[in-house]
């Protein structure tokens, strides 16, 4: 695959771009933080030396205006992409944007505006070239309103539609879609916070999201259990949920 990667310095896209460059596809990676991309760019081409280096341009989710750039940096490099990953976003805590207004709104225009404008603006060009692979990490925080993540959960629950839409929309015409619903997984973005019994590992999330990626699953629960997880939740009523803080 010829891969344009957003959001592979860190985490459970670090981890999901090294399996995807060790087994042979060639990446070009997007991300804000131009030191942090050189060090990825470089451990990835090391990972892999029979290709040509790895290669990078600056995108912000922040920054529509970052977008276009980006994409035609990639475009150039690969020669053309069959596949767009997005793993970036912004994590905060619910006590932390209630605290912080202008934080819940960085947050949310994040993980919701500037995620579906970049999706649109990689759609339309995998679809140009006949269609292709976008794969979007949303979260189980948007399956349902729940007391920790009424703002994050919030952005998430909108992405999701979103994607679940482009699904209906564009499959037929050679677009696959691919949203991934990560549960607690033990990443930076999660540091601080008590993990669950069931807390995932970024290595096993990758190697789950890689088959749901060639498989072309529209949706994938990792780890696994949260599908089941969150089929409980998704049918509790609304007053057993007002009574619990999960």
């Amino acid at each position: 695959m010829r891969v344009v990667f957003l959001g592979a310095t860190k985490g459970m896209g670090r981890a999901l771009a090294r399996r995807m460059v060790e087994r042979g596809d060639r990446l070009f990676l997007l991300g804000r933080e131009g030191e942090e991309l050189q060090r990825s760019a470089a451990d990835l081409a090391a990972r892999h030396p029979q290709h040509a280096p790895v290669g990078t341009h600056a995108c912000d989710l922040a920054s529509s205006a970052t977008f276009a750039a980006a994409l035609d940096a990639a475009e150039a490099e690969l020669g053309g992409f069959d596949t767009v990953v997005v793993t970036a976003g912004l994590f905060a805590t619910q006590d932390a944007m209630e605290a912080d207004v202008a934080l819940a709104e960085q947050v949310l225009a994040v993980d919701f505006t500037g995620t579906v404008v970049f999706c649109e603006h990689a759609r339309k060009r995998l679809l140009a070239r006949g269609g292709g692979t976008l794969c979007v990490f949303s979260s189980v925080a948007g399956e349902r309103g729940r007391k920790p993540v009424v703002l994050y959960g919030a952005a998430k629950a909108g992405l999701s539609r979103y994607l679940e839409g482009l699904d209906h929309k564009f499959r037929a015409q050679g677009l696959r879609t691919v949203t991934v619903k990560p549960g607690f997984v033990k990443t930076g973005m999660t540091a601080g916070l008590k993990p669950p019994p069931f807390a995932g590992e970024p290595e096993a999330v990758a190697q789950q999201v890689l088959r749901a990626i060639d498989g072309g699953l529209p949706v994938v629960y990792t780890p696994s259990i949260w599908r089941w997880v969150m089929l409980v939740i998704r049918w509790l009523p609304r007053f057993v949920m007002r009574k619990i803080g999960f």
